[in-house]
């Protein structure tokens, strides 16, 4: 007991902030965001699935890359939340609450990492609340809150990131460390795709820049660490390069883009018009062809994604567009921005090491490059997620130095000052995360289908046939996931592909008594009560009806029994569930 006390008392401020980050990301975390989306559904299927029978829901067992509708994942994620999902089902905080626990743990990695480079910089003594600013930071950073919330893998790759660096620094002094950190960084290709590129870059930077202090590190130990890089690195690299893993970089990359060819075309046509070579026949000259082809077109998006990640839109304004990933604001405060610009000028102007400052620039201008080659990477805030930690130890900086422009004395004054725009914008930001954004953002979250699902669960037992709309999302994953339909059933009889023809709505994919489509465009959701019976069942997108239910349910179409309108949380109709008379 003493002894806790004796650790209370020293470490009271980094409990706090623990505390603080515990509460971010857990309050509330079953119903804001509103419900749960496609992929953190698929992820708790796959978890599911794994728990169940030991393979991914496609049949594969112990899969090293999970294969799952649209994509292959990679696997770590999926994995961790297997215990999660057994205790609470395919629920939100079955889903979610493994990124809540590594968000909070990110920030006692943040804490740890910042101190052990303090450390190793032998920073004077008044730098000793660098680490707790920074931690502080991360806890109430609203990039690192919405990942924290929501089945997101990144929560995890910045723990495992933050974490490999931290022991990487200890091993100075201990050498048994570097294992540790040769495993952190080696688990985070298994966690996000942006980790197969990155991590080997921080690899080879670290070793080119530290050769020195690493060999002189015990031999024993950099064997072992280099062994255990191999091994848990190179099943998640042989996947990638020879199996599934590699096919999600071939859907997104700028490299793959579609409209390349069409892009490089009509800018070349543009020139031979302003040339005056008009009609048909046109050809390229050899400077069309040097100034517009495949090459320029990748790089010129590329450099746009790679400036656009630094951009105040994108950081301190707007942030990423996609309301899953944000709220709509930037990716940090506007307070923020101020410290950021003198940490940044007084970090690599007067920081004492210049190991560390390589570092901190390498980190930013390498954390983004992932990103970049993907075809909408710019202000994609999970694929960036790479770049927060390095900006939040920036901000830290210059926060730490705001404060060392003052008098010791001065200091609760200027920190009240600085505590309190944050608090005003923190406060802010609190309120339209949790009242203005679940509706806001109901239709990115997929507002209606659990609901809608559930309730087809309680009752289809009294139905012959169920019909899922497919004139919305892609419903599978959402009916397997919220019906937590038997993965074994799931594997053998998979519904895609599965495809049978079903009177007034042509080829539909089924699996037992569940068919997903919709009604032909000859019948149409107004006459679809010719087509089904009393045993049968129909979930309905609301778009189809192009009335609202709710306020005039006598506008049911003939001979269709409105069983229930499921409403998303702004009150619009999300779903109706009909049955035939």
């Amino acid at each position: 007991m003493g002894k806790i006390k004796k650790i209370v008392s020293k470490h009271w401020i980094l409990i706090v902030i623990l505390l603080i980050a515990s509460f971010l990301r857990l309050y509330k975390l079953s119903t804001v965001p509103v419900s749960l989306f496609g992929d953190e559904l698929d992820a708790g299927y796959q978890a599911y699935s794994i728990l169940k029978t030991g393979k991914d829901y496609y049949g594969n067992f112990m899969p090293i890359h999970f294969r799952s509708l649209a994509e292959w994942r990679t696997p770590l994620y999926l994995y961790s939340a297997v215990p999660t999902v057994a205790a609470f089902g395919i629920t939100p905080l079955g889903v979610r609450l493994p990124a809540a626990i590594f968000g909070i743990l990110g920030v006692l990695a943040m804490y740890l990492f910042v101190r052990q480079v303090r450390l190793y910089s032998k920073l004077e003594i008044r730098n000793s609340s660098l680490e707790i600013i920074a931690g502080f930071l991360l806890a109430i950073s609203p990039w690192h809150i919405q990942y924290s919330r929501a089945g997101f893998e990144v929560t995890l790759l910045l723990f495992l990131l933050l974490l490999g660096l931290y022991f990487f620094f200890r091993s100075f002094h201990n050498s048994k460390f570097i294992i540790h950190s040769s495993i952190c960084f080696a688990l985070t290709p298994w966690v996000y795709s942006t980790a197969k590129l990155f991590t080997p870059l921080l690899l080879l930077f670290l070793l080119l820049v530290w050769w020195k202090e690493i060999f002189k590190l015990s031999k024993k130990y950099l064997a072992f660490s280099f062994l255990a890089l191999v091994i848990v690195g190179a099943p998640i690299a042989l996947s990638t390069f020879f199996g599934g893993g590699g096919q999600r970089f071939g859907y997104i990359s700028v490299f793959t883009n579609p409209v390349t060819e069409t892009e490089v075309g009509t800018a070349r046509l543009n020139d031979a018009r302003m040339r005056g070579e008009l009609g048909e026949g046109l050809h390229p000259t050899l400077l069309d062809r040097v100034i517009h082809n495949k090459y320029t077109f990748w790089g010129k998006n590329i450099l746009d994604n790679y400036f656009r990640a630094f951009s105040t839109d994108f950081l301190f304004v707007k942030g990423d567009i996609n309301l899953r990933h944000s709220i709509g604001i930037g990716e940090f405060y506007k307070i923020e921005a101020l410290a950021l610009i003198i940490g940044l000028a007084l970090f690599f102007v007067g920081f004492k090491d210049k190991k560390v400052k390589i570092l901190m620039a390498f980190w930013i201008l390498a954390g983004a490059i992932p990103a970049a080659i993907t075809r909408d990477g710019g202000q994609h805030a999970t694929r960036l997620i790479l770049v927060l930690p390095p900006l939040i130890f920036l901000i830290a900086y210059g926060v730490l130095n705001i404060l060392k422009m003052f008098p010791l004395k001065f200091w609760k004054f200027v920190i009240l000052g600085l505590f309190g725009i944050w608090i005003l914008e923190f406060g802010n930001y609190l309120h339209a995360y949790y009242v203005h954004y679940p509706w806001e953002s109901e239709r990115w979250w997929h507002s209606g289908f659990g609901e809608s699902i559930q309730l087809i669960k309680s009752i289809d037992k009294d139905y012959d046939q169920v019909i899922i709309s497919t004139a919305n999302e892609p419903p599978w994953v959402f009916f397997a996931g919220w019906y937590e339909y038997p993965p074994d059933k799931w594997q053998k009889e998979f519904p895609i592909g599965n495809d049978v023809e079903l009177a007034g709505f042509g080829k539909v994919s089924h699996i037992d008594k569940f068919y997903f489509g919709s009604p032909g465009s000859d019948i149409g959701i107004y006459g679809l009560g010719r087509i089904i019976d009393n045993k049968t069942l129909y979930l309905a997108v609301a778009k189809e009806m192009g009335a609202n239910l709710i306020l005039e349910p006598q506008r049911t179409p003939e001979n269709l029994k409105l069983i229930k309108a499921v409403a998303y949380p702004s009150g619009e109709p999300a779903f109706y569930l009909f049955s035939g008379r």
